[in-house]
């Protein structure tokens, strides 16, 4: 195992409660060590800092596996699987949700969603990638179950310096699974849908919303398979209309409906442009009115460099969506990104209310749900925001 040595002036850091070395942080990035190799890497006293992930084509150049020593259990990619599931057991978690959060279950770059017997694996890190057939061993050793999908198509990948695959699938995977969540179903397409299918991260925010939909006239934009939109029309909504960009996604969430058995002249969806959608409700032009509208946008920061622009680009949305509302209206804004900070999120709240001029009240405050720990220490596992705002 090779061994790489830190530089003195970063050791504060990593002793707070950080998991990565960056290139900057190494005395010297050993081009000739392949990516995702395990090494051990040691500070300038010659004291361990751990063992973890080497990647000389990453600005994240090392992904530890353990902290302040060189020993590491064989089995640990099967020992960590399965401390991830009791963990999720312990939050009454075990048919549907997230199973393992990359760095926060302590494999950098590795994540695992469970649809009850279906399992989808997604490669983040070169680390992740060159320990997938243990991975894909431990999870038939653990759970026996009926398909495993690997996916390597992450756009993170290429931050990684490794390429983007067709997904890989063990066993007999289904055209679709059905979950279930807050008391309602979802057909889930894990080969054709986005990132590992569902996004099992809201789930709580969900529930959160759920008596607030009683009554009102719902607008879920950028809706995907319908997982807000359903939950709101279960829960008394007057009308939801649904709205994606994507055909599929939109095709989906109306078997959702069905599913559910729900009145369809109740819950429409709509393939359309969010953002258009927003400028005709803004300028008057759509035969009816919501007072509830859902804003759950993309991740549109791929990097800290468009940060700022990204950033504009939220506040101009909910601020379309503010400005749309009835007095008394309720908005729902998330984001999803990790370069998002609580404090620049309310940042962006605060200016898109200046740009509507409308009175706005922050109602609360929340992230993503417990299957996606925050580990404390290393902000970059917090990564979703939401807000429930009310306006006047």
């Amino acid at each position: 195992m090779e061994t790489l040595k830190l530089k003195n002036p970063f050791n504060n850091r990593l002793k707070g409660g950080h998991w990565w070395i960056f290139s900057n942080e190494l005395e010297k990035v050993r081009t000739d060590i392949k990516p995702g190799e395990i090494c051990r890497f040691e500070y300038s006293s010659g004291a361990p800092c751990g063992i973890g992930f080497f990647n000389p084509h990453s600005l994240i150049s090392g992904r530890l596996l353990i902290k302040n020593s060189y020993s590491l259990d064989e089995n640990f990619v099967k020992d960590r699987i399965a401390a991830a599931f009791e963990y999720r057991k312990s939050l009454g978690l075990e048919k549907y949700c997230r199973l393992f959060f990359g760095e926060s279950d302590f494999i950098g770059g590795l994540v695992i969603d469970r649809y009850g017997d279906v399992f989808c694996v997604q490669l983040i890190s070169a680390g992740a990638d060159l320990l997938s057939e243990k991975i894909v061993k431990a999870i038939n050793e653990l759970f026996s179950p009926k398909a495993v999908i690997v996916k390597r198509d992450h756009q993170y990948r290429h931050l990684e310096g490794i390429e983007k695959k067709e997904e890989e699938i063990h066993g007999k995977l289904p055209k679709k699974v059905v979950i279930e969540e807050n008391g309602c179903k979802y057909h889930v397409d894990l080969a054709a849908g986005q990132k590992t299918g569902w996004y099992f991260d809201q789930r709580e925010n969900r529930e959160f919303l759920s008596p607030f939909f009683k009554g009102r006239k719902v607008l879920d934009l950028y809706c995907y398979t319908g997982s807000f939109s359903i939950l709101a029309a279960k829960s008394g909504a007057e009308i939801v209309w649904g709205v994606d960009s994507s055909e599929k996604a939109v095709e989906l969430a109306r078997e959702n409906v069905k599913l559910n058995k729900l009145n369809e002249d109740k819950v429409i969806f709509e393939k359309s442009d969010a953002e258009k959608m927003l400028s005709a409700l803004e300028n008057g032009e759509l035969p009816e009115k919501p007072d509830f509208i859902l804003l759950d946008p993309p991740n549109f920061i791929r990097s800290k460099k468009n940060s700022a622009q990204a950033e504009k680009l939220y506040a101009r949305l909910l601020s379309k969506a503010l400005k749309a509302l009835p007095s008394g209206g309720y908005a729902a804004f998330s984001t999803c990104s990790q370069h998002i900070s609580p404090f620049t999120f309310e940042e962006i709240i605060k200016n898109a209310a200046a740009i509507a001029s409308r009175k706005t009240f922050l109602l609360e405050r929340r992230y993503q749900s417990k299957d996606h720990p925050i580990l404390a220490g290393m902000e970059e596992t917090r990564y979703l925001n939401f807000s429930l705002l009310k306006v006047r």
